[in-house]
């Protein structure tokens, strides 16, 4: 039986406009930001880890943001829902994959471990469990060096944790990320499906 996810996260959106998004979430709801490079923000204004996340168009796709094709990436890029436990997420992935429903882009994100979903419209969903068995610890993450050494992630194979994971192999040890390993293109296959 599937399980529901506990709480919906945040929110992720595309945009061209970086800096001035940033000031009016901190100015609405009082939000600052956890991390932040030139092509990517995180904010928050409670315990959780982020509440949003800014994706900036000028530095991710540099064309010609006059460009009609290009007023389609502008806007929510996708919204992330929490599950209790990596059990949860992964035993969730192996019914829906039983019934044809699969992610694009599995990713452990440092802070988090995500498996990203398209609905029939192109609506894009994160599932999504904590690394971290604290809030607190994930913050922490976003202010540390190693966000910087890789702020996308690194993809991971779901049938080969799921098998792991009923095998008997902890959680945390699944969870457990490194940074030296390769960067995942951001998006994964998605990218392709894009274009």
């Amino acid at each position: 039986m599937i399980k529901s996810p506990s709480a919906l996260v945040h929110v992720v959106y595309r945009t061209r406009r970086f800096a001035e998004m940033l000031r009016w979430y901190a100015a609405v709801f009082g939000a600052r930001i956890q991390y932040q490079n030139p092509a990517l923000a995180f904010l928050t204004f409670d315990e959780e880890h982020h509440r949003f996340a800014f994706a900036d168009l000028g530095v991710i796709r540099p064309e010609d943001p006059n460009d009609k094709d290009d007023r389609g990436m502008i806007g929510v890029d996708h919204v992330a829902w929490e599950y209790r436990s990596l059990k949860d997420l992964l035993e969730n992935y192996g019914q829906l994959k039983a019934a044809g429903i699969t992610p694009y882009w599995c990713v452990n994100h440092g802070m988090s471990a995500s498996l990203y979903y398209a609905d029939p419209d192109g609506n894009q969903m994160e599932f999504t469990v904590d690394v971290f068995p604290t809030k607190a610890e994930c913050t922490d993450y976003f202010q540390g060096e190693l966000i910087g050494q890789n702020p996308v992630g690194t993809e991971y194979d779901p049938d080969d944790w799921l098998a792991r994971l009923r095998s008997g192999v902890a959680e945390a040890e699944l969870l457990a990320f490194d940074p030296a390993a390769e960067v995942s293109p951001i998006r994964g296959r998605m990218t392709e499906i894009l274009k």
